[in-house]
């Protein structure tokens, strides 16, 4: 038994890029199916959820859904420095819950979700233009028919795979992490480690939610490195090293395990009919590889260029690329330099990390925040020049000024 849908715009993949696309698109007017290949919403978590006060209030984001972060501690092998704030400008999210948050407003808009919806085949039209979408599900084989197809897939890109638009990621970031229950933990304070002992290409992290619950996770750069950072978080917490033997007693209550794409904006986002965002698009800071408000703005953006566009009877390339001119227009340029830095850092040792530190803390706390964000603009160069003259400060942030 065969089902068919007919929308306007339908979106694969319900996390924040697709919700956000969906809560755009709807509250546009349109007929927006949400898809999600699991059992509910947010049922696998992948991220650890770190993103930016800003980006919170920006996008209305319940404060019951994140742990605000006012201080900033960093572990090297030999060294270690805390930028402190008197007010809280990052955040880790509860990740279930923002998601879960991001598809209801979306539903309240108007758009029908769709969940244990797994995507078989894209439908085409005679010009081999994407058209929708078959799947199977609850109710057997299902077919979504629409004017746009969004893909929200993240690192899969299933879609577009599909349609033959892209291959698999070359470089990426894989990441592992436990929730656990600590005796002892700052709820104001998160801390990333790093050097060869922590990860040979990346960084390990400990991350407060509140209520004595913190997320300790290590990624590791693909291909640059080979080490299994699951194997690598078990030997870091069965060691205790760094500040992990100062969370006292702990209790693991979950385990993720995520890919996040670091080949940069590599990849075109718009064809006929069809729009990528988030991670699929390629979206991430390569610096702490974080993309959440990436996937919202633009998730945001696609949905309404997506409705515009149908609502103007035109969905080809040209119709939909405002989106892809937005977010190269406003981060092209600063995940570029990002991209840099990071380059910089992987081939660091050390005794390299050691100093880096001592750079680090010369940063004030806003300085830091747009540094690790990836805002890498012309003022905050001029600033960063003016108030440290030293030259190791001139010489890291060379390497985003460009030429």
């Amino acid at each position: 038994m065969s089902e068919e849908h007919d929308y306007d715009l339908v979106i694969v993949g319900a996390g924040p890029a697709g919700s956000s696309a969906a809560f755009a698109a709807a509250k546009n007017g349109m007929r927006v199916a949400l898809l999600e290949k699991e059992n509910s919403i947010a049922e696998t978590v992948r991220t650890s959820g770190v993103t930016w006060i800003q980006s919170i209030k920006e996008f209305g984001i319940p404060d019951d859904c994140y742990n605000p972060i006012k201080n900033f501690s960093f572990c090297s092998p030999n060294n270690e420095v805390t930028i402190s704030d008197s007010v809280p400008r990052a955040a880790v999210l509860d990740v279930r819950k923002t998601y879960r948050w991001l598809a209801r407003e979306a539903e309240k808009s108007g758009a029908d979700v769709f969940v244990k919806t797994n995507i078989n085949a894209t439908v085409r039209d005679d010009k081999g233009d994407i058209r929708g979408v078959s799947s199977t599900g609850p109710k057997g084989k299902t077919t979504f028919y629409s004017k746009v197809v969004i893909d929200a897939t993240g690192f899969a890109s299933t879609v577009c795979k599909a349609m033959g638009f892209a291959i698999q990621w070359k470089r990426f970031g894989a990441g592992a992490e436990y929730e656990v229950k600590v005796e002892n933990v700052d709820p104001d304070t998160w801390w990333l480690m790093v050097g060869k002992q922590y990860s040979p290409a990346g960084y390990a992290w400990i991350f407060p939610l509140g209520n004595n619950i913190v997320r300790i996770g290590v990624g590791v750069g693909k291909p640059e490195s080979n080490i299994d950072p699951t194997q690598r978080l078990k030997e870091m917490m069965d060691k205790r090293i760094g500040p992990i033997k100062k969370l006292g007693k702990m209790t693991p209550m979950e385990f993720h395990y995520g890919l996040i794409p670091n080949d940069g904006l590599s990849r075109k986002t718009v064809f006929n009919n069809m729009i990528l965002v988030g991670d699929s698009a390629g979206q991430a800071n390569p610096l702490v590889l974080e993309g959440i408000r990436y996937a919202i703005k633009y998730g945001r953006v696609a949905g309404e260029v997506s409705a515009n566009a149908i609502k103007s009877g035109n969905t080809d390339e040209k119709a939909l690329y405002p989106y892809e001119a937005t977010w190269r227009k406003e981060i092209e340029s600063k995940i570029n330099s990002a991209g840099k830095v990071q380059d910089r850092w992987i081939g660091l040792s050390d005794s390299d990390w050691d100093k880096e530190l001592d750079i680090i803390k010369e940063l004030k706390p806003e300085e830091f925040i747009d540094f690790i964000k990836a805002e890498f603009g012309l003022t905050n160069m001029i600033k960063l020049a003016t108030h440290h003259p030293k030259l190791a400060v001139r010489q890291l942030f060379n390497l985003v000024k460009g030429k």
